[in-house]
This record gives C-alpha cells, sequence and structure tokens, in this order.
C-alpha cells in the first residue's frame, strides 16, 4: 500500500504567517536630504509652513518633525535661524541682526519753482548762458540752483560762447531726456501743448493778441514760459 497521498486530496492548509510589507516605488531619503528639502521649502515659501503642508510634499516615508529637529538645531547661531510661528516653521533673521535691516526707500526730491523755471529755459534754449538765463527769467540765477540741476545730472556745461569773455553754456543731458521719456530736445512740447496741458496761461501775450497760430513750434520766450 502506498504512502503517498491521494492526488485528488487536496494538502491541509498551512497556518499563514506576517504578511510581507508591501515594497515602495522608492527608498526613503535618509535624514540628511530630508533637512535639504525642508529647507529649500521654507526658503522658497513667503509664509510659514505646517507640518501638514510639509508632510504632503516630501516623499513618503518621511518624518519632517524629526528633519526639522535637525534642521533647527543646525542652524543655532547663524545669521538665520529656524523658528516656529504657531503651527508653522518659517526662516527669520536672527533677533541680534535685526538692527541690520533696513529698507531702501527712494526719496523725492521738489525743485524750487527758479530750478524748474531754469530748467525750463535750458531745455527751450539751449545752448544757453548764465546771463541769457537771467535775462529770460528777469531775475538773478543763484549758484544753488544751477548746483542742484548739476548734481541731477540733468544739465550739463556746453560749449563756451565765442563772444567777450567767453561764458560757458548749458545743456540738458540725456539722463533728462530718458526720465521725461523724450528721444531728444526736439521732442519737447510746444507752446500749443502745453496752454492745452494748463502749463501756461491762456491770456494773450503782454501788448499783443493772441497766439492765433495753432502750429507754433518756436521755442517759447520768456513772456510766454513765466507769465504772472
Amino acid at each position: 500500500m502506498s504512502d503517498l497521498p491521494d492526488s485528488d486530496t487536496p494538502p491541509a492548509s498551512q497556518p499563514a504567517g506576517p504578511a510581507a510589507p508591501a515594497p515602495g516605488l522608492f527608498p526613503i531619503p535618509p535624514m540628511a536630504e530630508q533637512e535639504r528639502m525642508i529647507e529649500a521649502i521654507l526658503f522658497a515659501s513667503a509664509q510659514p509652513v505646517g507640518m501638514a503642508e510639509l508632510a504632503r510634499r516630501l516623499p513618503q516615508g518621511c518624518d519632517p518633525a524629526e528633519a526639522l529637529v535637525h534642521l533647527r538645531h543646525r542652524y543655532a547661531g547663524r545669521g538665520v535661524t529656524l523658528v516656529r510661528v504657531g503651527d508653522a516653521w518659517a526662516f527669520r533673521t536672527a533677533p541680534d541682526l535685526a538692527w541690520l535691516m533696513h529698507a531702501e526707500q527712494v526719496e523725492m526730491r521738489r525743485l524750487s519753482r527758479a530750478a524748474i523755471e531754469t530748467l525750463a529755459i535750458v531745455a527751450y534754449h539751449q545752448p544757453v548762458t548764465r546771463a541769457e538765463i537771467e535775462e529770460i527769467r528777469g531775475v538773478a540765477v543763484s549758484r544753488g540752483t544751477l548746483d542742484q540741476l548739476l548734481e541731477l545730472e540733468w544739465i550739463r556745461l556746453g560749449r563756451r560762447r565765442m563772444t567777450p569773455g567767453r561764458p560757458v553754456t548749458f545743456v540738458v543731458t540725456d539722463a533728462f531726456l530718458d526720465h521725461f521719456g523724450l528721444e531728444s530736445a526736439r521732442d519737447l512740447p510746444g507752446l500749443k501743448e502745453l496752454r492745452e496741458a494748463g502749463l501756461l496761461d491762456n491770456r494773450p501775450r503782454p501788448g499783443g493778441a493772441p497766439d492765433d497760430d495753432p502750429d507754433d513750434s518756436t521755442p517759447p520766450g520768456q513772456s510766454e514760459l513765466f507769465e504772472d
């Protein structure tokens, strides 16, 4: 009689062992790499990042809580530190270095009336001497007014006039043209445009009739630029 089991009889069931864990698609990054990932996320974020958001962004199996502990220890005593803000985390400037932080602001400087008038005369009458500026304005031009415009680099010294004393002339600069969006001084608005913009009085010229020429593009003179 054979001791072999009948082929039609199913073998006795064996007790099932513990199920083997399903292998992940990617290995869990080492802790040093998890620190780098969190470091990149916090630096790129304008707002503090919570633990849940960190866990969502990191690969599966990472431990953001432990990585934050290591990262915080690594940044201790540095110029920026890792701080907890409520339930979130962020990098902040070290408190003892806060005095180094200040906002850079552009200070708007208002030109005086004398500087505005002088600049306009140079722009429309260049090259023009100081004596000619004073003749057009009707008053003396202070050295401070010209110095202010030279400091702003809106005017510069031009060629000397071939007249007795060889006085120096003034002309506008490329910085002036760039500031006002002009390609050249020829693009300055004419008398008609200035009046339409309300920059000149529409009263008639002193001792004369109103300017009826709609295409008058000649540089304005003293009475047209600076009427009282």
